[in-house]
């Protein structure tokens, strides 16, 4: 049986054993919908008419082929989020960056290796917001979110105004919040389970802006993967989970019967607004009555930082044998980036009074080429972006503190790392407008989270306390509110390849483009 949770795209399953090295063919029509979540009904984009989309499976060393045909009125690409695309640059998905978008009536095939990888990862749109409701999972076999209103109305409006986009109003589990004060008639998702049987669960965050907790009532979850690779096994009540990260536990059905709440809330330690719903389903044992009572949970704090650092600290690379943790103890490229928001001038942004609020990347605000940075690349375009991307802040501060500058620089940039050489990227948040956390993705790579803190990044202090041995290894992380995250890797795969946030807060996102040769 399967069946996934979104936003946490939550998956039970048994997975009956497939052939190695298949090449799997899957074809995604982009097409709207009308969907009716917390008693109000909208036309929303979708892939096949789903939502969340179809799953994507495969196994280790199979080569996937998706078809992607766009039906509906809005430019899409499509990115496979954590596979690390070896040599397969073009298929990475990031509009602009390595593809030109699919436009309306068109369609575009990805061609892509699944290499060294397995677990849980996700595909989403990689364009405005679309990704809002064209998203669903990719499960990769070893070897033998949501708004009343139009999300892209809701991003237009913001850059339009030159202020935040409004936030949500509600998470999902699985494309359903649950029944909620403003629309107590809205259904949850239900997984059914057994009594005796143990589970896995693979969660996804689908969400656009914010961190999520996610715990069930009277179960505990055993912790065994993150972002598909393996992590030594550790029981928790809560797991926090930022946006485009995935989580495997297994759960133990333990009890006899009953109806248990399964709950998913935001995670915010910094003062900004956020959806504060918090999306519910349930875990249904077999033989218990529908009309029985569901034992309930209480969910951490918003600003749970204590729970969400124990969490995040006990992840730890499996580094066994087989599958060992290959941290870089020398480093050739040491840089460090300032991740967060800035003001602009805007003359048409009247709700914002002539400014508007950008994010930014070492002070520079990505802008958006009309030729794709890879095809520019491949094919000597000159013009399109240039290689001086600073590899530290060009204006040294008190990171965390109020500057008087808000303003940033804009531009096109990258940052040129040779082949094979390795990298130390420091990733600290500021305190411009507000300190906030910040997911960011590092396309075509995973890299290791040796380190993290609060305040300012100490150059002398802190690299003594970096964990080299067993790191998590991940693709996407979280910069936490007013601190700073420290990830090492090696630049093994040539091509274009960008950092990203993740998070809608910063209206646009911020792009770091890294030129591999």
């Amino acid at each position: 049986m399967d069946s996934w949770v979104r936003l946490l795209l939550l998956v039970a399953c048994l997975f009956p054993a497939l052939v190695e090295c298949r090449v799997r063919h899957y074809k995604f029509n982009v097409v709207m919908k009308n969907s009716t979540k917390l008693c109000s009904s909208k036309p929303i984009v979708t892939v096949n008419r789903k939502f969340p989309g179809p799953t994507l499976y495969a196994r280790e060393h199979d080569t996937v082929l998706v078809k992607v045909v766009n039906h509906v009125k809005y430019n899409v690409t499509i990115h496979w989020h954590g596979v690390r695309q070896l040599r397969t640059g073009w298929a990475d998905g990031p509009a602009y960056i390595t593809q030109c978008p699919i436009q309306s009536g068109q369609s575009y095939l990805y061609n892509f290796t699944i290499t060294g990888q397995r677990g849980t990862l996700l595909w989403h749109a990689h364009i405005l917001w679309l990704r809002a409701t064209v998203h669903g999972a990719i499960v990769i076999l070893p070897k033998r979110g949501w708004w009343k209103s139009d999300t892209e109305a809701v991003i237009n409006q913001a850059l339009q105004s030159g202020l935040a986009p409004n936030v949500s109003d509600s998470h999902t589990i699985n494309g359903q919040p649950g029944p909620i004060s403003s629309c107590s008639s809205q259904g949850g998702f239900t997984l059914p389970v057994d009594s005796g049987k143990t589970y896995m669960l693979r969660i996804i965050n689908a969400a656009l802006n914010e961190e999520l907790f996610f715990k069930i009532a009277g179960h505990k979850l055993t912790v065994v993967e993150v972002d598909a690779t393996y992590v030594k096994p550790f029981k928790t009540d809560n797991i926090v989970i930022a946006p485009g990260q995935t989580t495997n536990v297994l759960l133990s059905a333990d009890k006899t019967s009953g109806k248990y709440l399964v709950a998913a809330s935001p995670f915010m330690d910094a003062p900004i607004a956020v959806d504060n719903v918090t999306a519910t389903a349930t875990l249904h044992y077999s033989g218990t009555l529908a009309s029985s009572a569901t034992t309930l949970t209480s969910t951490p704090p918003k600003n749970g930082t204590a729970i969400a650092n124990k969490f995040i600290d006990s992840l730890r690379s499996l580094n066994s044998k087989k599958y060992p943790a290959k941290v870089p103890q020398t480093v050739d490229h040491n840089l460090l980036f300032t991740v967060g928001l800035g003001v602009n001038p805007c003359p048409s942004c009247k709700a914002g009074n002539g400014s508007r609020v950008v994010a930014s990347i070492n002070n520079v605000t990505f802008v958006m080429p009309t030729i794709a940075l890879l095809q520019a690349h491949f094919f000597n375009i000159s013009g399109v972006f240039t290689t001086d991307f600073p590899g530290n802040p060009p204006h040294t501060y008190n990171f965390t503190g109020t500057p008087t500058n808000l303003q940033t620089s804009n531009g096109t940039k990258a940052y040129r790392l040779a082949y094979n050489s390795t990298v130390q990227l420091i990733l600290q948040d500021t305190g411009i407008i507000a300190p906030e956390n910040h997911p960011v993705h590092l396309h075509g790579f995973n890299f290791f989270a040796v380190g993290k803190g609060l305040g300012n990044f100490n150059p002398k202090k802190d690299p003594k306390k970096f964990n080299l041995v067993d790191p998590v290894e991940r693709n996407t992380i979280g910069v936490p509110s007013g601190g700073w995250v420290a990830i090492r890797f090696r630049a093994d795969n040539p091509g274009k390849q960008i950092v990203n946030t993740i998070d809608g807060s910063s209206l646009n996102q911020s792009i770091f483009g890294s030129l591999i040769h």
